[in-house]
């Protein structure tokens, strides 16, 4: 059975970070791709390959759209890394892939509603002082 891969396309850093030890703009660059290329290796995906791809974009309401160019790096995992049932639904009987299946699924919690009419809060407490305007508090006008 050939193996099935799932991707992810990353937007490539458009500028360098700086870093100590790194002379010039090349170095800085090279670090910032460094950094999400290994970000991404940490998380189990493999770099594939970077890509320049054109794009349409609006440039404003009124305007029309204009073309730019934008990089990306692609990486890609075998499909289910890290997902430990996916290996009893390859190989295994029907009883075992039921299991496994019954297992995976959780109940959703019971959730419960106040009656209809019920007030859903208490009164609203009113100010001991008029707020706002300059005006004193007077019940004598």
């Amino acid at each position: 059975m050939p193996v099935l891969y799932e991707y992810r396309v990353l937007p490539a850093p458009e500028r360098g970070r700086r870093v100590r030890g790194a002379k010039g703009p090349a170095e800085r660059f090279a670090h910032a791709l460094e950094d999400a290329m290994n970000e991404m290796a940490a998380e189990g995906w493999e770099y594939v390959r970077a890509e320049s791809l054109p794009s349409e974009e609006r440039q404003g309401l009124f305007s029309g759209s204009s073309r730019t160019v934008r990089n990306v790096l692609v990486f890609r995992r075998p499909r289910g890394a890290g997902a430990g049932q996916d290996a009893a639904f390859r190989h295994g009987s029907p009883e075992e892939i039921a299991t496994a299946a019954a297992a995976s699924v959780h109940a959703l919690p019971e959730r419960t509603y106040p009656p209809l009419g019920a007030p859903s809060r208490g009164p609203v407490p009113r100010p001991d002082r008029p707020l706002g305007g300059a005006r004193p508090w007077n019940d004598e006008d």
